[in-house]
C-alpha cells in the first residue's frame, strides 16, 4: 500500500508530499516541547523554506504563516499546508496512481485474499 504509492510518487517526482505528510502525522505524536520546537524547524527546513530540498508546492500565505509561527510550534502548526497536500494527493496523483502501469501490475502479482467464513 503506502511504499508501492511512495515507489510511484518518486517515480513521478513528487515523493515530497508524501514525506512531508508523513513528517507532519509524526510530528503530531510528539509530546515533549524541545522535540515538538526541534522537529517543526527540521520540517520547516527540509520542506517549507524557499528552496528547500524537499519543498512543497503550498502557498505564499501558508508559508509565511508557518514561518512566523515556527519559534512557539504547536501541533498544528502544520495543519493547513498539511490538508493542502493531502488534497493535492487525493485528487491528482492517487487517482494517476491508479491508473497507472505500476498499480496494474501490483495487482496482478498480488493473490486476493479470500475470507473464510467459520460455520
Amino acid at each position: 500500500g503506502l511504499a508501492a504509492f511512495r515507489a510511484f510518487l518518486k517515480s513521478e517526482f513528487c515523493e515530497e508530499n508524501i514525506e512531508f505528510w508523513l513528517a507532519c502525522e509524526d510530528f503530531k505524536k510528539t509530546k515533549s516541547p524541545q522535540k515538538l520546537t526541534s522537529k517543526a524547524k527540521k520540517i520547516y527546513n527540509d520542506f517549507i523554506e524557499k528552496e528547500a530540498p524537499k519543498e512543497i508546492n503550498i502557498d505564499f500565505q501558508t508559508k509565511n504563516m508557518i514561518a512566523q509561527n515556527i519559534q512557539d510550534a504547536t501541533h498544528t502548526c502544520f495543519s493547513a499546508a498539511q490538508k493542502r497536500v493531502y488534497s493535492l494527493m487525493e485528487n491528482n496523483s492517487y487517482p494517476r496512481f491508479l491508473e497507472s502501469e505500476f498499480y496494474q501490475e501490483l495487482c496482478k502479482k498480488t493473490p486476493i485474499r479470500r475470507a473464510t467464513q467459520g460455520t
